[in-house]
């Protein structure tokens, strides 16, 4: 019986009914529910997809047998490191090759000149002037048995991958050059490898490696410029025992000698904090299995719609291009006028810095004049976020059509791919902009000795605040730092990786090497690292009195302390710096006892109290501590931007490791000292 009321009260509407109830409608509302049904299965049928991710993103690195806690990434199912991707490419002279195959030769290093379109290289062309400079290179004197060494002191440039190129077609070793490394580091990296042959881009960088050498011995002989030079230079040059030639002059042609995967591509020399840098060797093998990996991630679903690229980072993103056969469109050398080769060049693939992120943001909130414009711009970006938890990346909704649009157009309007590594980013401006941007944004980790690569963020995973998973080619595994009580049973410790992208040591510095090493092949990067729950590692502190600035500069605060305090108005000296911030500030803590008497030399008289708070005070004593920075030698990087006097006398140093982690507050000498919280908090970068 209940059964049978059920149903009754179950009874669907019969054909006649269901006629007679739209006969009924009035032709509005018949005209309104055709025209929600005809939007409604628009929407479902023009819905924007979710990526598909290469892995389950819930759990995107596995742990390994054997109890070192080491970790995989799970895109691998199980299987073995990656070797190789492309047969056809294991060095990078073949992945250039690659590029001219997959190009059909076409165009592939692009410039311009002010107010001028690009113009461009054919693949082809490319390597026939390659393998003219690399034949000069071997007329002067050049094997790979002796003397492989090959300076490039350039700005990023068509001619630049043009010198590469042509040292990797004869089997030679690139050394990269630059000027912010000073011209002591020049030197002894001149000394370390015996460069006999240096290609410059412009005059300037030729009188600067002219300064290194004046005046001592020296294993340069012949310096290669790009662009035109005068008598006076090359007098100059003779003078030193260097000869001058352009780099059209220079070009020959003699038989290639391309390379083995084995053999040195390049010598990388690391800025370090402290002491003489350290060259890091790096073979073809290397880095062509980087690029490959993340060649796997990056152009999967966006190969054919690569065509551009501005190249602001360094040679490993290059590659990745060029293998592809893709074209790359350099910048004049001018980052004041970046924002108009973007427009011009419109890329497809943009690597950037978290420093240049950092003012995209502080552009697009500063346009945003008004409450009510920001309060728009924060809906609109709530919405884009929504979508891109769900993994969808657009830039073709409604809020990029009425609000990013401009946001878009500033980076050229068509660009899909962005990168960014060499230092951390806040997690609120990643995700702010790839909501705006609506792009495919992946962020990096990694060190010179690994390749420049050991993770990388998954595609469809646009959570922010980790560095994503293990790279196909290497394993991850943290170990304990007791003192600092990160233990690796707990998912924290030291960052350390393995795999065939790791570098083949120093060059001639086998006690460095062993040090960087070990005896398991494990690279201890000195980064303190903790899984997360889906199998993403964050980089949550340093594990030595060091730390990066945004641009990827290591400082080591110490060293530039010892240096402040030896201004006579400064008791105590603490300098902090910020991994998402391009600079340093200092809280300054004046010697009361000197204070008095060298403020009123400059005018200023006071209390020690009063003269603590006086603005002229703050200002004199950072241009005195600046000035004592610049004549010991101090890189611009290294020297404070602005100070905090503080008249309490605080022992900094008895609390502790310099612990740089999420914000100040959570920092062990911020918990340690009294105050230093509140001081910190003060401090604009």
């Amino acid at each position: 019986m209940q059964a049978h009321e059920l149903l009754k009260q179950l009874r669907i509407p019969e054909l006649s009914e269901v006629r007679d109830y739209f006969r009924s409608l009035s032709t509005n509302i018949l005209l309104g529910m055709g025209a929600f049904t005809a939007v409604t299965a628009y929407w479902v049928a023009t819905r924007p997809k979710a990526l598909k991710a290469p892995c389950d993103l819930r759990m995107q690195s596995v742990e390994l047998p054997g109890g070192e806690f080491a970790r995989r990434g799970a895109v691998l199912n199980g299987g073995p490191l990656l070797s190789h991707f492309y047969e056809d490419a294991k060095t990078m002279y073949e992945c250039f090759h690659r590029g001219l195959r997959e190009s059909k030769n076409g165009p592939c290093l692009g410039s311009r000149k002010p107010k001028q379109p690009y113009e461009w290289l054919s693949y082809s062309e490319v390597i026939e002037r390659a393998e003219n400079l690399g034949s000069a290179f071997l007329h002067k004197g050049h094997s790979k048995d002796g003397d492989p060494y090959i300076g490039i002191f350039s700005q990023n440039r068509p001619e630049w991958t043009i010198s590469e190129l042509a040292c990797y077609t004869y089997s030679l070793i690139s050394v990269p050059l630059y000027d912010t490394l000073g011209t002591e580091a020049i030197s002894y990296i001149l000394d370390k490898t015996g460069i006999s042959t240096v290609v410059c881009d412009v005059p300037e960088k030729a009188k600067l490696l002219l300064d290194c050498v004046s005046g001592r011995q020296h294993s340069v002989k012949t310096l290669i410029l790009m662009e035109n030079f005068d008598t006076d230079l090359v007098s100059r040059a003779q003078q030193c025992g260097i000869d001058i030639i352009s780099l059209r002059d220079a070009e020959v042609n003699k038989p290639q000698l391309p390379p083995q995967p084995d053999d040195l591509a390049i010598i990388c020399f690391t800025s370090g904090t402290t002491g003489n840098p350290k060259g890091a060797m790096l073979t073809h093998r290397n880095i062509a299995l980087v690029l490959c990996s993340r060649a796997t991630f990056y152009f999967n679903d966006l190969l054919n719609n690569l065509l551009n690229l501005i190249n602001i980072l360094i040679l490993f993103y290059l590659g990745v291009i060029l293998m592809h056969g893709a074209r790359i469109g350099y910048f004049q050398g001018d980052i004041r006028i970046l924002m108009d080769d973007l427009t011009t060049l419109k890329p497809t693939v943009f690597p950037v810095v978290p420093r240049l992120l950092n003012r995209m943001l502080d552009r697009i909130y500063g346009q945003a004049h008004s409450p009510l414009k920001r309060r728009i711009l924060e809906f609109a970006f709530r919405r884009k976020e929504n979508e891109m938890k769900s993994g969808i990346m657009r830039r073709d909704s409604v809020w990029d059509k009425i609000i990013f649009k401009k946001v878009q157009a500033s980076v050229g309007g068509h660009v899909r791919l962005m990168i960014t590594g060499a230092a951390p980013v806040s997690a609120p401006v990643l995700t702010f902009l790839r909501a705006a941007l609506g792009c495919h944004f992946y962020e990096g980790y990694g060190q010179t000795e690994c390749t420049a690569g050991s993770t990388i963020t998954l595609p469809g995973d646009w959570t922010a605040g980790h560095v994503g998973a293990p790279l196909p080619c290497n394993d991850i595994k943290l170990v304990d730092v007791g003192e600092m009580n990160y233990y690796a049973a707990k998912g924290e410790g030291e960052v350390c990786v393995r795999g065939p992208n790791v570098f083949k040591g120093y060059l001639k510095d086998p006690e460095k090497t062993k040090e960087a090493l070990g005896e398991d092949g494990w690279v201890h990067t000195g980064d303190i690292g903790r899984w997360l729950p889906n199998g993403t590692l964050k980089i949550v502190d340093r594990k030595k009195h060091i730390f990066k600035l945004a641009q990827g500069e290591y400082i080591a605060p110490e060293k530039i302390e010892n240096i402040y305090i030896r201004s006579e108005a400064v008791a105590q000296a603490f300098v902090h710096g910020d991994s998402l911030q391009a600079c340093l500030v200092a809280i300054i803590v004046p010697d009361p006892d000197f204070l008095p008497g060298w403020a009123k030399k400059r005018g200023i008289e006071g209390s020690y109290e009063e003269l603590c708070k006086n603005k002229e005070v703050k200002k004199a004593i950072l241009e005195d501590i600046v000035k004592l920075g610049k004549e010991s030698g101090l890189k611009s990087f290294e020297q404070v931007r602005f100070v905090w006097i503080d008249s309490k006398n605080i022992n900094f140093h008895s609390f502790g490791l310099y612990k740089i982690k999420d914000d100040f507050e959570t920092s062990t000498r911020s918990h340690a000292i009294p105050d230093l919280s509140k001081l910190l908090a003060n401090l604009h970068f």
